[in-house]
């Protein structure tokens, strides 16, 4: 089995990111109407700092080397600060290695949540001129997901059913994050041995929402004022203890922009799941199934609905059977 990829690589440059009860809803969320998600949404959120992806040896006069690297700096470190100034994006990093005019200088880097303090002297490279330390970073972290609702009366929305990165980004904190519409362009299917993705094309002319909380049940935030939600579905949320073993469908894009509904069946429920995995589910559709194999990244978030009540929403794709994957009970999204 496999947690469905939501990010994809950012663009790398050479400058050498919620448990709930088991089977019942909130007061609050009993009874409060929903739009049915199922888009296909494009994230773009801040690392709050510069993410070390890779090191990469820098020739200078001197001979070279990676004063990253020999300082003891690793790969997915977050360097938030240089010289005491707060350090957010590439080109402020750029900078203030330009201000060290090879002189020692201290970082303060994030790891694993942790702070620490490293000092190193930047190397000139030889062909350009500017002071590198030997690293390729990233600011930001961007991929596509599916959004899973939408409050009706708040517009506070809810995607993915997961984490939206790993365990090195386990402290990602939201300095900025937007979301844009996305279309998908192209499938590649899902086969035993190897999960498939869905491929997207932002279309970034203007975002439909912030998000302003990551955790462990996904991406949350709000949708703009003003967004167009006529032809949107609207549903109640029912909790776990409701759920049954039988057919079902999610709601997912895996072509264009508008969602479709495709036939599953709930091979299992566990009210109890700590890791959030709640349903055993399988894709049945005939029509999904020759579009994309099964589940594959990019579906994560995918509203679950039976009986005509939203239930849940698909996390993951299981490796050796691509029809098949998991899924969290919306009651341990819902809130947040």
């Amino acid at each position: 089995m496999r947690k469905l990829k939501f990010f994809i690589a950012g663009a790398l440059l050479a400058i050498c990111v919620a448990a709930g009860s088991g089977g019942q809803l909130s007061a609050s969320a009993a009874g409060t109407q929903y739009y049915l998600g199922g888009m296909t949404a494009g994230f773009s959120l801040s690392a709050n700092g510069v993410e070390i992806v890779a090191f990469k040896e820098v020739s200078s006069e001197s001979g070279g080397g990676c004063p990253a690297a020999q300082a003891g700096m690793k790969t997915g470190d977050l360097i938030v600060a240089v010289d005491g100034i707060h350090t957010r994006t590439i080109g402020e990093l750029g900078d203030a290695l330009a201000r060290s005019g090879g002189k020692e200088t201290q970082f303060l880097v994030k790891r694993n949540g942790e702070s620490m303090e490293m000092s190193l002297v930047p190397l000139k490279d030889r062909k350009d001129g500017k002071y590198k330390i030997g690293i390729l970073i990233r600011d930001t972290l961007s991929g596509i997901g599916t959004v899973t609702y939408i409050e009706k009366e708040s517009g506070r929305f809810g995607s993915l059913g997961h984490a939206v990165c790993d365990e090195s980004h386990a402290s990602l904190a939201l300095a900025e994050a937007t979301v844009y519409r996305c279309s998908v362009v192209g499938v590649s299917r899902g086969e035993r041995g190897r999960a498939g993705e869905l491929k997207g094309l932002l279309l970034n002319d203007s975002p439909i929402a912030d998000a302003d909380k990551v955790c462990e049940t996904g991406l949350y935030g709000k949708f703009s004022d003003g967004y167009d939600f006529s032809s949107a579905k609207t549903v109640e949320a029912a909790p776990i203890s409701q759920a049954t073993i039988g057919k079902a469908v999610i709601y997912s894009t895996v072509d264009g922009i508008e969602p479709r509904e495709y036939e599953i069946a709930i091979a299992k429920v566990d009210a109890g799941n700590k890791n959030n995995k709640n349903f055993v589910i399988k894709v049945t559709d005939e029509e999904l199934l020759r579009e994309t194999g099964g589940i594959v990244q990019g579906m994560s978030g995918s509203p679950i609905v039976q009986n005509g009540k939203l239930i849940g929403a698909v996390t993951h794709v299981f490796l050796n059977d691509p029809t098949r994957g998991y899924g969290i009970g919306i009651e341990k999204m819902l809130g947040n």
